[in-house]
């Protein structure tokens, strides 16, 4: 059986509809393995979404797969939920692999120096992601009950966000119900969030519905004023395209976000709170450096600058409000970056995590930089969040 075949077969097991069934199918994948995969010990990953905020993999799945590339390790990533974060550690122990547990947000930027400044947000101004790294056990509930209000808020702005596509497509015959298409793709009744790109998946789902696969390019650069590349129009006019609707969602993400988005507010914690909420679950809190973007690894992001002009300054404002690490994402950067980033981090005494944003079936798990030596250390620091979130 050809090898993406066999893991699509593998992925529907280990995306069955509860994590009991999930984790049962995964002992049993592993039980009947007749060959381990190669490992891959320069590699690691602490950044892969799930299913409990967007991407094709339950927890359980996200384990198998980093596994079947050669990782050693796995870390969790999701919007607004660390509802996954249960499973992942359970299918990491059957696996036999070191498993880190986070979650990421966006957190309002007033009262810090950097209010209504533009930094790793390309949506919005005032607003930072930022992400929860090393979150032991034991702060899980304490993240759940912090965020499931929030999560309720965001689907206020995202039930007027589809209205926004609504509007956008209403002359091609499209219309989306948020009950009904986007809710679905998501985990919202198990913990998960809902975010823009659930949005535009339930879209591209019915761009697929309306004019098929054949006709989705055509429908897409003649309905919507997308004007496609030749990568994309080739992408999206292969109808036995396995990552078809990713590619769609891809495209939609990058032209149509700016279109319909609706900015957030009160359901961004507070800079200073989510400081503080970090130290009391016992988390490292750190500030995912994006850098100015040239040419888009993923596809999603345009062209735009964002820190590298007041860097240093940041640098600063993260020192005051008590953050104590960066991640970041070395394919995503040029060296020139990297380095300077690097520098800046041992300056202030920051950790430093690497993570390759996974939610997309088209994604590796592994980051082939990292077998650089500048970046060898990212590998050792994942062991060091495994062993601490064990120590916790």
């Amino acid at each position: 059986m050809d090898k993406f075949v066999e893991r699509q077969e593998v992925l529907k097991l280990l995306n069955a509809p509860t994590p009991e069934e999930r984790l049962a199918n995964l002992a049993i994948v592993l039980g009947e393995e007749k060959e381990k995969p190669e490992v891959k010990p320069q590699f690691a990953n602490n950044h892969i979404h799930t299913i409990y905020s967007f991407s094709p993999y339950s927890p359980t799945a996200a384990v198998y797969c980093a596994r079947d590339e050669g990782l050693e390790t796995a870390g969790i990533m999701d919007h607004d939920s660390i509802a996954g974060a249960v499973e992942f550690r359970k299918a990491g122990k059957i696996a036999g692999i070191g498993t880190t547990c986070g979650m990421e947000c966006r957190a309002s930027l007033a009262g810090t120096r950097m209010e209504g400044r533009k930094l790793n947000n390309p949506d919005q101004a005032g607003i930072a992601y930022m992400a929860i790294h090393s979150v032991p056990d034991s702060g899980f509930g304490k993240l759940h009950e912090t965020f499931a209000p929030l999560r309720e808020r965001r689907n206020a702005r995202n039930r007027k966000m589809v209205d926004n596509i609504n509007r956008l497509v209403e002359t091609s015959g499209i219309k989306l119900d948020f009950d009904a298409d986007v809710v679905p793709l998501s985990q919202y009744e198990n913990g998960g969030s809902i975010t823009e790109r659930h949005l535009l998946c339930a879209l591209s789902e019915k761009i697929i519905a309306k004019a098929g696969k054949e006709g989705s390019a055509d429908f897409v650069e003649k309905n919507l004023g997308i004007a496609l590349s030749e990568k994309q129009k080739n992408q999206l006019s292969d109808p036995a395209n396995p990552h078809f609707v990713y590619d769609l969602l891809g495209v939609l993400k990058a032209d149509l976000v700016e279109k319909i988005y609706i900015p957030a507010t009160d359901e961004c914690i507070s800079f200073k709170d989510l400081v503080k909420l970090a130290d009391e679950v016992g988390a490292i809190l750190c500030y995912p450096y994006l850098g100015d973007v040239t040419n888009s690894v993923t596809g999603d992001k345009k062209a735009a600058k964002f820190e590298d002009d007041f860097l240093e300054e940041l640098f600063e404002m993260l020192k005051e409000e008590g953050v104590h690490g960066v991640t970041y994402m070395p394919a995503r950067n040029t060296k020139e970056q990297m380095t300077r980033l690097q520098k800046l981090c041992r300056e202030y005494h920051m950790t430093e995590i690497s993570g390759e944003d996974v939610n997309s079936s088209r994604q590796s798990m592994i980051c082939r930089q990292l077998e650089d030596p500048q970046f060898k250390h990212l590998v050792d620091a994942t062991w060091k969040l495994i062993e601490r979130e064990k120590g916790e």
